[in-house]
């Protein structure tokens, strides 16, 4: 009988937000997770019950027998550990999730590597449908890259090949897209509590933001007084920013970004 790719079996090393979420979307779809990993204990044992797991702090107590190993640490928790999670291991398939993390980084510790990049921005409470998630996966063979493809294809709908160099530079646009923006709400959030305004107002408007790109490119969806080069509206938005440096450079470089030219 053939065996079905949700037959693989899991071990999760880091219980963080994107290890959490990867785990439950692996448990939902009926992948066996053998261990979850964590050096919080309490991190550990959460996860591992969620996903009928044995909760691990240790590397030494970690398994040899599974197929699948997902690293979900920080970057330089990932370079420094790789070493110690490996030993002994060496002949299971280890992918890790960072998206700035080469994968040759696996090169010397283990036979078989690659990589599982969920792209999507995580919170340990909001839930996120990952079907809509786009993974982008690397192998260090074609059957490595296969088996990832396959895996990666029971959580979700958007599957991609992408080299180290290319994972690169998506993951820097999505810290562009993602964080930055996400920066610039803060600033917004802040700027309105200063004034007695609440940040709910702008959220239609950030909502149809988002949803316009969905149709137009961001070029063609650009709006505001940089994208027209109303200079007396950008005028009088830095005198309200008179005290406020920080917040009047970034307005200044972003609009001057926008509308391609030097004329603040």
């Amino acid at each position: 009988m053939k065996r079905s790719i949700e037959d693989t079996s899991i071990v999760m090393v880091g219980a963080g937000n994107v290890g959490s979420h990867l785990a439950r979307a692996f448990y939902r779809k009926g992948f066996r997770i053998l261990q979850v990993y964590s050096r919080t204990p309490e991190a550990a044992r959460t996860l591992a019950q969620e996903v009928e797991a044995d909760p691990v702090t240790d590397f030494e107590a970690l398994t040899a027998q599974a197929r699948l190993f997902v690293v979900a640490l920080t970057d330089d928790a990932l370079v420094q550990l790789i070493p110690q999670m490996t030993q002994g291991r060496e002949d299971a398939l280890w992918v890790h999730t960072a998206g700035s993390v080469p994968m040759d980084v696996w090169r010397g510790h283990a036979q078989r590597f690659g990589v599982f990049y969920p792209m999507q921005t995580f919170s340990k409470r909001r839930e996120v449908d990952f079907r809509q998630v786009p993974v982008f996966v690397e192998g260090c063979d074609r059957e490595c890259t296969d088996l990832l493809r396959a895996v990666a294809g029971v959580l979700s709908t958007k599957v991609y090949e992408a080299t180290s160099e290319q994972r690169r530079y998506l993951h820097l646009g999505a810290v562009l897209a993602c964080n930055f923006a996400n920066h610039l709400y803060t600033l917004a959030s802040d700027l309105l509590e200063r004034h007695g305004l609440p940040f709910d107002a702008l959220l239609p408007l950030i909502d149809e933001t988002a949803r316009k790109v969905h149709e137009l490119s961001p070029r063609e969806a650009q709006t505001g007084p940089a994208a027209r080069g109303d200079r007396s509206v950008m005028e009088e938005h830095l005198r309200l920013l008179a005290d406020e440096p920080y917040l009047s450079q970034v307005y200044t470089l972003l609009s001057q970004g926008i509308k391609g030219a030097t004329f603040l």
